[in-house]
């Protein structure tokens, strides 16, 4: 499954059921239900990684990284330093 989509609107921002999403390529295991949370974005937005080497991230510019898979490099989008439920927490 993808995070973004520019093209068509994404499906997965308020799907909210128990599991565990992976990367749309290779399957490598990101982001946990649990983590997850509402924001006011189009894209779903997540606080926390299942794994320490789940994503890879690069800075664009100041306060905004681009995030992949850590397996395959498949695009996920971005995180915003700062922007989450609680301060101090990102957003994928």
């Amino acid at each position: 499954m993808s995070f973004c989509s520019f093209f068509g609107g994404e499906v997965y921002k308020d799907h909210f059921k128990p599991g565990i999403y992976v990367c749309s390529k290779c399957e490598h295991q990101l982001f946990s239900s649990r983590s997850k949370y509402e924001h006011s974005s189009p894209w779903p937005a997540f606080t926390e990684t299942v794994h320490g080497d789940s994503v890879s991230k690069h800075q664009e510019r100041p306060g905004a990284y681009k995030v992949r898979c850590g397996k395959c490099g498949n695009g996920l989008g971005h995180e915003f330093v700062n922007d989450g439920p609680a301060k101090g927490l990102s957003r994928f």
